[in-house]
């Protein structure tokens, strides 16, 4: 891991990309033999919806996505925190590699296999700090997953919901240690998992099973940080960060338009 002022230097380096670094990304991308695409999904590449079942991958997009999975020598990955029963619902009819619930789960040849030890009995003895908190919030709700637990504030009055997710965050501290759990804050949602399930986890699997001379991260969520930590030092590696805030990831992109703009670009 990177210390604390390794890191603050690095987010004041992150800048908007502009149109000669585009260039340049397109350009490697189309001289390289072997390519790695990793691309999150909500706030990615669809709008975060309050149904999470509304955030429907527009049919134009689903075009470009397939005129790049199928170039030649070129792997593509969505690889989200959802549910694979979720997530599946909205690309199953895509032939697309898949990796879920934040690496636990992996999509490749239309088959789901799981890809971390955990019989999640830990889950029993969290349900009612999760359970304690959404009664305290209204609207908020609890998202049980195949290794992790997920309380989701989005529906939620926006102040109460992100007090009720400090004070959820504080009281999970307390439990996770003798669990081998973390915690992960991410967009409007408070989720526990094994500590061994993660993006950064998941994408050092892909990076060691093959090898790639191209390497494009793109993502918005504090949850992708992982996965752009992974690639620091990868001089192929190029990480996107989709909207405000610090990262880790080299370059910025304001909107999900911009990415879409970029992946039909590369998709020419």
């Amino acid at each position: 891991m990177s210390s604390r002022n390794e890191k603050e230097t690095l987010f004041e380096l992150v800048n908007l990309m502009n149109k000669k670094e585009k260039a340049e990304l397109i350009d490697k991308y189309g001289k390289a033999g072997k390519r790695l695409v990793l691309l999150d999904y909500d706030g990615t590449l669809v709008n975060y919806e309050l149904i999470p079942d509304d955030a429907i991958l527009p049919e134009h997009l689903v075009d470009i996505l397939i005129k790049i999975i199928d170039k030649p020598g070129t792997n593509v990955f969505i690889i989200s925190g959802r549910s694979h029963n979720d997530i599946d619902k909205l690309l199953g009819h895509i032939p697309i590699k898949i990796i879920a619930e934040h690496g636990a789960m992996i999509k490749e040849n239309g088959h789901w296999k799981n890809q971390i030890s955990d019989n999640d009995q830990w889950k029993k003895d969290f349900f009612p700090t999760f359970n304690r908190i959404t009664d305290a919030c209204p609207k908020s709700f609890v998202e049980e997953k195949s290794f992790s637990l997920t309380w989701h504030y989005r529906n939620a009055e926006p102040e109460l919901g992100y007090e009720c997710s400090r004070e959820l965050i504080q009281l999970l501290k307390g439990m996770i240690n003798s669990y081998n759990l973390k915690i992960l804050d991410g967009n409007k949602v408070v989720e526990v998992l094994t500590i061994e399930t993660g993006k950064g986890s998941a994408v050092k699997k892909l990076f060691e099973q093959n090898s790639y001379d191209f390497i494009l991260s793109i993502g918005d969520d504090a949850t992708d940080e992982e996965m752009f930590e992974f690639f620091l030092h990868q001089s192929n590696a190029i990480t996107i960060k989709v909207g405000e805030g610090v990262t880790q990831a080299r370059y910025k992109l304001n909107s999900i338009s911009e990415v879409a703009s970029l992946l039909k670009q590369l998709s020419g």
